[in-house]
């Protein structure tokens, strides 16, 4: 892709990304609609669909999107991951201070029931925000 780029809609987005990135993508943001229901809201941001609430909350980065800072996969991150108890250290903890993140290469990779976990406790956390 094109550095430039503004991306504006999911099926624009869909249309830059591999086959196993568009599924991914696809099953990871019904995961959060799922957990999420009316306390999400989403919108493309940084050319990628971010979930918010009273703030940041989650993103989902496709690795052909440009600068996610990854080569292969799709990243869900975690805006305010380092305000996270995540009590079984399930998410990677980079080079940034803020965002802690998973990197999935197949949706069979996704531990949802963990990933849910952590989604549900960032959540809790956005409404406690001000």
């Amino acid at each position: 892709m094109k550095s430039g780029i503004k991306i504006n809609s999911i099926l624009q987005l869909y249309e830059l990304l591999t086959e196993e990135e568009k599924i991914m993508v696809d099953v990871l943001r019904q995961f959060v609609w799922e957990i999420g229901k009316d306390a999400v809201k989403e919108k493309i941001s940084y050319n990628v669909p971010f979930f918010f609430g009273k703030k940041s909350i989650c993103l989902i980065w496709p690795a052909s999107i440009p600068r996610g800072g990854i080569k292969k996969g799709v990243l869900f991150g975690f805006w305010y991951g380092h305000l996270l108890k995540d009590k079984n250290q399930y998410l990677d903890r980079g080079t940034n201070k803020q965002i802690f993140y998973k990197i999935f290469q197949t949706v069979d990779d996704i531990d949802f029931n963990k990933l849910g976990i952590v989604l549900q406790e960032a959540i809790l956390l956005d409404k406690t925000r001000n």
